[in-house]
């Protein structure tokens, strides 16, 4: 196929990195970005036909300030600065900027001053709503420069240098509250840049698929971790297109799935995918060492420590097996590499851990330029079935992180039946599709009720839905009271052991979309 054109995203810090991103991938263009600080010479070999800066948190003028290599400006390709970019380019090439007498933060208006570079889809006067986040302005344009747009406090709102093909937005055209947003980035990506729309689903599964066959040589194996998500679903799928059977997956069932779980992984990759599926039951192993423990971090280690134990001595029977797949999304690429760093741990994650080291094996990441809705588009590309690719996120831990306290057989089974009814319930309303997560936590709470003229005395579960875009922030859904009805009225008639249901209306932050 065809090389990629590169479209390079250098971070400083905002908030809204990733959002940037995901705009360019919508407009079918790949991006990729790096932190500010990446050395000119690697910006300059990986030859992109255009740049963007991104926001940031910092005064361009204040001591330690990320800035970036001048020659970026002249690779002779377009750029375009999102606020703080904006101001960089102004602070660098001889502008002025400064602190803002009145600080804009959230919807504005921008007036269209000439339609021309990035505002060349727009008419001449067009006001369009905005999102602002900054406390600097420009004070003074550099040499060559001219405004095309302005709001009530910024009269440098929208910038340009139409020869140099340089442009700014104080504005953050990447967030869904810049309704024309899109519309901006696709005239800097298409007008400005003369970019084509070329990053599709099949031609990335089409080049991951030859990558991956071109790496591994005609004698070696290959193990995968398929644990029935999406993400090692789509790798393995893909990886066996490539390598047939000298793929071998390794499915460990811990005793922490959902109702019906482990079958029907079995059932799916063996006889629809015709995989090499080794499925190993390891229900009592983890039990054992899960039992009296009720610190959630305590569980996610063990968690961890025991499935790396189960996975390596599968593992080792393998002949030859000199790789290791796994399901790494861009997203966790980002994190790696983000200019500010990574993130505070707010819970550890368990997956194979120091395995590619323990094994001396190297790691195939196929999945590891694309984002989440991009890898079920691979998936759809690959044939996978809808109910597959769009089933709700579980965690690593399983059920170990909804059924709140000791872990015990009887718990676990009385927290997948309930949480089989709220799917029951949440798909038979058809609101499958349009929340991100449904599922019932089991707490370690007892009260009072009555059942048939006779006390109880039985533990509480919790009703937890949320909506969300990725994940990273969620608000809780709201569903229909007579939904929510039947939900509780089915839990605590059918399951023995609980009789009080609650929903949580938490919203993520200040909470998290798991319960531990």
């Amino acid at each position: 196929m065809a090389a990629r054109e590169l479209v390079l995203i250098l971070d400083f810090g905002s908030q809204y990195t990733q959002l940037i991103a995901r705009r360019i991938r919508e407009q079918r263009v790949y991006c990729e970005i790096h932190p500010c600080t990446v050395p000119f010479d690697q910006v300059r070999a990986m030859n992109p036909r255009a740049v963007v800066l991104s926001g940031g948190p910092s005064s361009v003028y204040g001591e330690g300030a990320p800035t970036v290599d001048p020659r970026v400006f002249e690779l002779g390709v377009p750029v375009l600065g999102i606020c703080y970019g904006l101001q960089l380019i102004a602070h660098l090439l001889g502008g002025k900027v400064e602190g803002a007498s009145a600080r804009e933060y959230g919807h504005a208006r921008v007036v269209v001053e000439k339609n021309e570079g990035i505002l060349h889809r727009f008419a001449k006067r067009e006001a369009l709503d905005v999102w602002m986040s900054h406390g600097d302005r420009i004070a003074a344009l550099p040499p060559g420069f001219q405004t095309i747009g302005v709001s009530g406090n910024t009269p440098f709102c929208a910038v340009g240098h139409a020869e140099k093909r340089i442009y700014g937005v104080q504005f953050h055209p990447e967030v869904v509250h810049t309704p024309r947003g899109a519309d901006i980035l696709a005239a800097f990506l298409f007008d400005v840049a003369g970019l084509r729309p070329t990053w599709t689903a099949g031609a990335f599964t089409e080049e991951a698929v030859a990558s991956v066959r071109a790496r591994v040589a005609a004698d070696e194996h290959v193990i995968c971790g398929l644990s029935g998500g999406v993400d090692s679903s789509v790798a393995a799928v893909l990886c066996h297109k490539a390598l047939g059977d000298r793929l071998t997956c390794i499915f460990v069932d811990n005793g922490l799935l959902r109702q019906g779980e482990a079958e029907q992984v079995v059932a799916t990759f063996r006889e629809s995918y015709h995989l090499n599926l080794v499925a190993v039951d390891a229900r009592e192993k983890f039990l054992t060492q899960l039992a009296g423990v009720t610190d959630p971090e305590q569980k996610r280690k063990i968690i961890g420590r025991v499935f790396i134990e189960v996975f390596e001595e599968e593992a080792r029977k393998v002949r030859n097996a000199r790789w290791l797949v796994q399901g790494t999304l861009y997203p966790d690429v980002i994190e790696s590499v983000s200019f500010k760093g990574p993130s505070a741990v707010i819970k550890s994650h368990h997956n194979v851990g120091g395995l590619p080291e323990k094994m001396h094996l190297r790691l195939i990441e196929p999945l590891r330029e694309l984002f989440k809705d991009e890898v079920r588009a691979a998936g759809e590309e690959l044939g996978m079935p809808k109910d597959l690719l769009w089933r709700h996120p579980f965690p690593g831990p399983g059920l170990a992180v909804r059924c709140l306290g000791e872990l015990t057989e009887k718990r676990l089974a009385t927290l997948r039946a309930a949480d089989a009814i709220v799917t029951d319930e949440i798909r038979a309303a058809g609101l499958y599709d349009t929340i991100w997560q449904a599922f019932a936590v089991l707490l370690p709470v007892r009260s009072v009720g009555v059942m048939g003229d006779e006390r109880t005395y039985e533990e509480a579960c919790a009703v937890r839905a949320v909506v969300s875009v990725d994940g990273m922030t969620a608000d809780w859904a709201r569903i229909p009271h007579e939904v929510i009805a039947r939900i509780s009225n089915r839990i605590c008639n059918e399951v023995r052991g609980i009789n009080r249901v609650v929903m949580d209306v938490t919203s993520k932050p200040p909470g998290t979309i798991e319960w531990e």
